[in-house]
């Protein structure tokens, strides 16, 4: 129990109270100690209140005494006994705490002051009693933490009380700025002057309540309150321009899981697109997508890389996985303030609610809009920022940095060491790797870029060839494909890195698995429906994920690497005749186990590569190196370091085969799991420090003590998660590689982990 603005004279704390201040506390002693005319106010713990409580119960009045002494701190030269207010002062807001008692009679003995049967006591213990509604106290920390609540008794304010926020909460300008929309009325100018101490002691929009009398002004209270991203930015950059802050402060105060948010596509245009069905827009932003009406699905689809929509008739806490891997969210109820809203806005994903036309039957997985059915497989696009919905699939217009969040992530990169480069393979997605800040492309999949429906063709008939004959002639085939995709992918990034898987794919991912789908391609590739399917029982997989791919492939059919190299080394050649700079390209061998398996690719990667005379020409910048994905790989890293330029940590594979799970099936017991507490987080959003983390740094330990010179990488999607980057951050690592989008996200998160 202490006074933090006392009526007369400053407060005079020691390090121990100013640990207590939280909440309003904090910022009501920080304004006081200025000298800003502030109410006097003090503060008393739960753990005192209880000790009074004590007390009381054995008769006893030495620390009703000091109570006492703290009550007279709120009586000022007048000697007149003031009302009083009571108020929380939690470190985070809820709906729960108790309003502000306000009009409350000073005690008229000592005893009133500590009777909870007495105005002043009652407001106390009814304060402290509202801590329990919304918070959960739990952990070893639970006890003390309790006993650390601070309440509030201030002295009644004189005149009209005014509330505003130090910022604007959607533009970041500074303030005063209105609460909720409506004119603010004429303040005096000493508010502006409290708006800028505010900014500059908080660094954070805050909602502020003052007193004004005869045109003075008096603070009472200020608590902290949510902008938005943008508002926060733009904010953050501000106090940088009035030198309130240091570049490295802005850097180290943004959140990069909100500044995500920023990054949202939008639509490039509707004009030849009409929309069958207009709801709220909750959640900003456009995508397009699959339908699925489940989480399962939802989840299902994200693992293996393709987008969705959930569509539902509105969502509940069991939906919210599926909020998080569906690319954008269409509900039939709700509105800004629903479930679908709220959890949108925070994951950062479009939002369309309360569509009055659309109707969800999930047993029978149809969704009607006005008379049109839509089924599971057929694509919708939604317009979070104005409502409208689009059948099939519209182009977006990715988002670029300039502005604000341009000159944040420019002052990030003066401070960062670790490269950020970028899972790509083809020029719209490096462009917007680029555009974004990507410093090379990590990880180009090979087979990714087989996904459009000639291509594919062309990539069964390689898989499904029956002798070597058959699989040289499908070879040849892809190599034009191929060639061409890489002089574009070099060209676009001039000059950049360039890390091209060598083909890695898991065998259900690319053959056809439908009736509809097996008719269509024996009839592509002029084979009888019967001999096709005959093929594919032949080759069937009871584990893919575990089976005939990666490195697997390469050596047991030696075409397809050749066939790959040729078409890179194609590629090369085509982009070093177009540009300046030389073409710095990476070769990577996927799903290693052993050394010698390493050792039987590279010597055939360098012979081809010789054999071609590529590298003559002093314009070519070529490394040879591999995937560290399964457990063996990372105990025997020691051996493969030697023969290789650089480690590129696959960490989805990784966490994949250290736990035993396969990624695309983890979702139907993943958030169980969560639920009930087996496991904290989802290891395939963050990385598991304790298990993969620990494989991870000790192959990185063995592998330099081998090699010292030797490349460390991290790919996957690990590579954009804040919580994950700060881990690979203490580990020595030279790059991540992460998908477009999170690019910003690892640039401001590794910048503020090596600071």
């Amino acid at each position: 129990m202490f006074a933090i603005a006392p009526a007369v004279g400053k407060a005079n704390l020691s390090a121990s109270q100013l640990k207590l201040l939280a909440g309003k506390a904090r910022w009501i002693f920080r304004v006081g100690e200025t000298g800003f005319p502030t109410i006097p106010t003090i503060a008393i713990t739960r753990g005192a209140w209880e000790a009074l409580q004590a007390e009381r119960a054995r008769k006893d009045t030495r620390l009703r005494t000091h109570w006492i002494a703290c009550l007279f701190k709120l009586v000022g030269e007048d000697a007149k006994p003031p009302t009083l207010v009571v108020r929380t002062s939690a470190s985070h807001h809820n709906g729960g705490l108790m309003p502000a008692k306000t009009g409350i009679s000073a005690p008229a003995s000592p005893e009133d002051s500590v009777d909870p049967s007495r105005p002043l006591a009652k407001a106390i213990k009814n304060a402290f009693d509202s801590y329990g509604f919304g918070q959960a106290w739990s952990g070893p920390r639970q006890d003390d933490d309790r006993s650390r609540q601070i309440v509030l008794v201030q002295t009644a304010a004189s005149g009209e009380l005014e509330q505003f926020l130090t910022r604007n909460a959607v533009t970041g300008a500074l303030g005063p700025a209105p609460v909720d929309g409506s004119a603010l009325p004429r303040l005096p100018e000493d508010i502006h002057a409290l708006v800028s101490l505010l900014d500059a002691k908080a660094g954070r929009h805050m909602t502020c309540l003052v007193a004004i009398q005869r045109g003075q002004v008096q603070f009472v209270s200020a608590r902290g309150i949510q902008a938005t991203p943008a508002a926060e930015l733009e904010a953050a950059v501000d106090r940088v321009s009035r030198k309130v802050w240091s570049a490295q402060n802005a850097v180290s105060r943004v959140d990069p899981a909100r500044m995500a948010q920023l990054l949202h596509p939008r639509l490039r245009s509707t004009e030849n697109a009409a929309p069958i069905a207009i709801g709220l827009g909750v959640a900003p932003g456009a995508a397009s997508g699959i339908i699925v009406f489940n989480p399962e699905d939802a989840a299902r689809l994200r693992a293996r890389g393709k987008h969705c929509i959930l569509v539902v008739n509105e969502t509940g806490p069991a939906d919210i996985e599926g909020m998080k891997a569906a690319t954008g969210i269409l509900t039939a109820r709700g509105g800004m303030s629903s479930h679908a809203g709220v959890i949108a806005r925070i994951t950062g994903k479009p939002c369309v609610a309360g569509v009055r036309n659309l109707s969800v039957d999930a047993t029978e997985m149809v969704a009607r809009i006005g008379d049109r059915e839509f089924r599971s497989g057929d694509r919708l696009t939604i317009d979070g920022s104005d409502g409208h919905v689009y059948a099939g699939v519209l182009p977006l217009a990715q988002p670029h940095i300039g502005g604000a969040i341009g000159k944040l992530l420019g002052w990030s990169d003066a401070s960062r060491t670790i490269e950020v480069r970028t899972n790509a393979e083809t020029v719209e997605s490096a462009r917007t790797a680029l555009s974004f800040g990507a410093e090379g492309i990590g990880l180009a999949r090979s087979e990714h870029m087989f996904f459009s429906p000639e291509r594919m063709v062309a990539l069964r008939r390689m898989i499904l060839s029956e002798d070597e004959d058959d699989r040289a002639r499908a070879v040849d085939g892809l190599v034009g494909f191929q060639t061409g995709d890489y002089s574009d992918l070099f060209s676009t990034m001039k000059g950049l890195p360039v890390t091209v898987r060598l083909f890695d794919p898991p065998l259900h991912e690319f053959l056809p698995r439908t009736d509809e789908d097996i008719e269509e391609t024996a009839q592509s590739l002029g084979l009888a429906v019967r001999a096709l399917r005959l093929r594919l029982e032949r080759i069937a997989e009871i584990n893919p994920m575990l089976g005939h791919r990666g490195v697997r492939l390469a050596i047991t059919y030696p075409e397809i690497l050749q066939m790959q190299m040729q078409a890179v080394i194609a590629g090369v050649r085509a982009a070093t005749e177009t540009q300046d700079k030389p073409v710095e390209f990476e070769v990577m061998v996927p799903f290693v186990s052993t050394v010698s398996e390493v050792a039987w690719v590279r010597d055939k990667v360098n012979t081809i590569i010789a054999n071609s005379g590529v590298l003559r020409s002093g314009k070519v910048k070529f490394s040879f190196g591999t995937m560290i994905e399964l457990p063996r790989a990372c105990l025997r890293a020691g051996e493969i370091a030697p023969l290789v330029d650089f480690f590129s940590f696959g960490t989805n594979d990784l966490t994949q085969t250290t736990f035993g799970i396969s990624r695309d099936d983890a979702p139907t017991f993943l958030a169980a799991y969560q639920r009930k507490g087996i496991y904290e987080r989802d290891p395939f959003v963050s990385i598991d420090e304790k298990g993969v983390g620990e494989l991870i740094a000790m192959a990185i330990a063995r592998g330099r003590a081998t090699n010292p010179g030797l490349k460390i990488g991290i790919c996957g999607e690990h590579a954009g998660d804040p919580a994950s980057l700060r881990f690979f951050a203490g580990l020595g690592i030279d790059y991540v590689s992460c998908s477009p989008y999170r690019v910003p996200v690892a640039r401001l998160t590794l910048a503020q982990a090596l600071a």
